[in-house]
């Protein structure tokens, strides 16, 4: 499997996340892309943020970016695995890519938020070693909210 940055608003990321909508849109009704935080393209560029596409074998599998929320932390945002490739590690790769360019950009520390109808992410998560902390965000479809420390 192969990590490439690739822009949120270019075609590939667009696809990837025309699925990620396709498939949040049953779970929580009533939800729209635009609502809660910001996911701009401009935010998932360098210096401050970034956005990974993963590849297997040319084709793409899945993506997540990173964007700055303050001095010290940024924020993990978008991460999907299409169907046929998920339990084999791709999200976890991805989540670590972006972990790395994080800590990279010398953030202190990353969040994340997810939704009680999610369980696959929140377990995931936890598994790479997230803790849950207070709602830092607002985000009014999430109910967990998550941090890591790079250091």
């Amino acid at each position: 499997m192969e990590l490439r940055e690739e822009p949120l608003d270019g075609p590939v990321a667009q696809q990837l996340l025309a699925a990620f909508f396709d498939e949040m849109l049953p779970r929580y009704p009533g939800w729209q892309p635009d609502m809660g935080p910001s996911a701009e393209p401009h935010e998932f560029r360098r210096p401050t943020g970034t956005f990974l596409v993963a590849y297997e074998d040319g084709r793409p599998v899945g993506c997540g970016g990173v964007k700055r929320l303050d001095d010290r932390a940024a924020e993990v945002k978008r991460v999907y695995v299409v169907p046929e490739t998920r339990r084999i590690g791709v999200a976890h790769r991805i989540v670590e890519g972006l972990e790395r360019f994080a800590r990279d950009a010398g953030y202190e520390a990353v969040r994340l938020d997810t939704g009680d109808q999610q369980p696959e992410a929140v377990a995931l998560y936890r598994a790479l070693g997230y803790r849950e902390i207070e709602d830092y965000n607002a985000n009014p479809e999430a109910s967990f909210w998550f941090e890591k420390a790079l250091a």
